[in-house]
């Protein structure tokens, strides 16, 4: 057993202690063994449930979520204490400094009198500060880790503050049938490779004319994909009511029950 005081209300600095102690020599044989890489799909997953519990607009779930993101913060960094790279302490000074820096308008003396100027500021700030001596420089720091959709938005984004983008919506929305048609040949040809370029530059031109629609392309996927399970449900529903199993019925029969399905819901 480890020497530790038990609380009725734990701080940040107890957090800190308690993931120490889980590393320490008498702590707990699986977290020990862990290092950065194998508990970074651990990362992905507790930030992917605190989202979800902000569109499920539930403050207690949000609570506990965001303490398990900040379990794997302090987790991170107790690794890197170890290794005598840095600490806690240091992250929250180097974000604390960030912020200062890119908000001159706060804590300077920097006029602005809208959102747009502020944004504009910021990415020139973040430019300078991380040494992005070109546009190209910004698009390569989009992090490749980042959902494919949203990661080819902000790419768009930046595309864009450099004079490299569609005059209006309606010619991004017009790329989109060109590469519906490229596309096209590709299938024709039945070379996979070719296949996969085009399907991707295709998704990417509906990427980007989301964007110019004012739409976020990832959450009208997600959108989209939950719609579907709603829609199967209900179908799923309406065969089991007739009592038959879905694997059992052709697509044809499965599309009737489909159709019922949507006007349904």
């Amino acid at each position: 057993m480890v020497n530790f005081q038990q609380k009725d209300f734990y701080s940040i600095d107890d957090l800190q202690e308690i993931v120490k102690l889980l590393r320490s020599e008498n702590g707990c044989p699986w977290d020990k063994e862990q290092i950065h890489k194998s508990i970074k799909s651990d990362f992905i997953e507790e930030v992917c449930e605190a989202i979800e519990a902000i569109d499920l607009e539930d403050s207690d779930l949000l609570r506990e979520e965001l303490g398990d993101v900040l379990l794997q913060v302090v987790f991170h960094c107790q690794i890197e204490r170890e290794n005598g790279n840095f600490k806690f302490e240091d992250v929250c000074n180097e974000v604390c400094k960030k912020l200062i820096v890119r908000h001159p308008h706060v804590f300077g003396d920097v006029l602005v009198n809208n959102t747009d100027v502020v944004l504009k500021n910021w990415d020139s700030i973040k430019k300078e500060t991380k040494g992005q001596e070109s546009y190209t420089d910004t698009l390569k720091s989009v992090a490749k880790s980042l959902p494919a959709l949203m990661r080819a938005q902000k790419v768009g984004k930046r595309a864009m503050r450099a004079g490299m983008d569609f005059k209006c919506k309606e010619d991004a929305i017009s790329c989109i049938d060109a590469e519906r048609s490229e596309f096209d040949e590709a299938v024709a040809s039945g070379d996979k490779e070719r296949i996969a370029e085009e399907l991707g530059d295709l998704i990417f031109s509906c990427v980007n004319a989301a964007r110019h629609l004012g739409i976020d392309a990832e959450q009208a996927l997600t959108d989209s994909t939950d719609k579907f399970i709603r829609r199967f449900s209900k179908t799923e529903e309406l065969v089991s009511l007739d009592l038959l199993n879905m694997p059992d019925l052709d697509i044809e029969q499965l599309d009737v029950y489909w159709e019922r399905a949507k006007k349904l819901l």
